[in-house]
């Protein structure tokens, strides 16, 4: 670290910690929806929207993109967020520990989902102060190569918590009831140790009401898109990038459960294993986003989601399987892990930071509320989708949309580089 800024160094020392206790949080919610399969015997399209309340919230941007822009006191607002959206998921103690409680009610069904769409509410505020906080504080040489350091001990503490809370979930399958509790009280902890980052204050500019605030909102996300020719490419590929990923990602959540017939331990290892290459290659992928045309670097990211899509589809033709340690281990499901490790790696960084690469640092928080505000846009469809034409066509059919939604993202993006359209900074 002695490269590095006094400033950058605090920083860097605070957002891992941060990523350090969220990657505890994110390796329990790794098996959220198979837990809502499994253990409280939820359906499918219900599954989905477990899955889609996670993205589809960020659509609130389109309304509160202006006013978090103009936000003075960024710290207590994260601050009142951690409280407000994670405090419900202490209910969770009072779900019933046998299984029976929950086939023939939808009450607790109801409840599980309206808790974690608050807990996704905060990340509307969340996810946009992230961006702001870090392209504020890291020189812009620096901003890949210190993200994916603090995200690779994110993947390794998620790794060993997935593990771990799958193994509990075989030993008692209704453990999620103390776990997402003990998941709340830490999100708490880490979001006001984010807040602890220090950030150029802006002012709410007076006589702004929410009527004023959302023209603005709406003005400012447009003249983004239309002027900055290479972000607007880039969101266009990751437009068909994520109707491909969401429509998947539901799918696979099923196949597991319904198609491979998987427990708990076998989940969280094909959920979570991926993460060990994806530890391996961060560091690299880093440095490569620091030096690569963010377009191009897509192109591997989509590129493995592609593979391992049809790597798992194979396992149609290619069943073969044996038992290690409890776990059902599918032989070319290898294939599977190796690919999800690179796309693990990359769409850690893409997803999070990619924006700001087209920007200027105060510019970073907006134009990362344009590219989550779409992401939640093509949520309001893709994951039913993906649940519809599973149930209608069949597991082939639904991989092969999404193969064909990432052939076009990653056509997109290239062309947009040979355009030679230039990012815009």
């Amino acid at each position: 670290m002695k490269d590095f800024q006094a400033n950058e160094k605090r920083t860097f020392r605070l957002y891992t910690v941060y990523s350090s206790i969220e990657g505890i949080i994110l390796g329990i919610l790794a098996l959220n929806e198979f837990v809502f399969l499994k253990s409280l015997q939820g359906t499918n399209y219900q599954m989905s929207l477990l899955f889609q309340f996670s993205v589809v919230v960020f659509v609130g941007l389109f309304f509160i993109h202006e006013w978090l822009k103009r936000v003075v006191n960024r710290k207590a607002l994260l601050r009142r967020t951690a409280l407000l959206t994670r405090i419900p998921m202490l209910g969770f103690l009072l779900f019933p520990s046998q299984i029976e409680a929950y086939q023939h009610t939808q009450l607790f069904h109801a409840l599980f989902l309206l808790v974690f769409f608050i807990y996704y509410l905060g990340h509307l505020v969340i996810n946009p102060t992230i961006n702001f906080l870090l392209k504020a504080n890291y020189f812009h040489q620096n901003f890949g190569k210190l993200y994916s350091y603090s995200a690779t001990v994110n993947k390794i503490i998620m790794l060993v918590t997935t593990f771990v809370y799958g193994w509990l979930l075989d030993l008692h399958q209704m453990s999620f009831t103390w776990v997402l509790p003990l998941a709340g009280l830490l999100s708490i902890v880490s979001l006001w140790v984010l807040s602890l980052i220090h950030y150029p204050e802006t002012g709410l500019l007076p006589g702004t009401n929410l009527s004023a605030s959302v023209q603005a909102s709406v003005r400012d996300m447009v003249q983004i898109v239309v002027k900055n020719k290479a972000f607007r490419d880039f969101e266009i590929g990751f437009m068909f990038y994520g109707f491909s990923f969401m429509i998947a990602v539901t799918v696979i959540t099923v196949y597991f459960y319904e198609g491979l017939n998987m427990n708990y331990s076998s989940v969280a290892f094909y959920r979570n294993s991926y993460n060990i290459i994806a530890i391996a290659l961060l560091p690299l992928a880093g440095r490569m986003l620091g030096k690569l045309d963010p377009r191009l670097f897509s192109a591997i990211t989509y590129g493995s989601v592609m593979a391992y899509i049809i790597f798992l589809g194979l396992t149609v033709i290619f069943p073969q399987h044996t038992y290690i340690l409890g776990v059902k281990f599918y032989y070319v499901l290898i294939f599977y892990i190796i690919a999800h490790g690179v796309f693990a790696a990359t769409m850690v960084l893409l997803w999070n930071i990619g924006s700001a690469y087209f920007c200027a640092p105060d510019d970073a928080g907006s134009y990362q509320s344009v590219h989550l505000f779409l992401t939640g846009f093509r949520s309001l469809f893709a994951p039913a989708a993906g649940v519809y034409f599973y149930e209608q066509y069949g597991l082939i059919t639904t991989f092969t949309i999404a193969s064909a939604s990432l052939l076009i993202a990653i056509l997109i993006n290239i062309w947009s580089y040979w355009r030679k359209r230039p990012i815009v900074q």
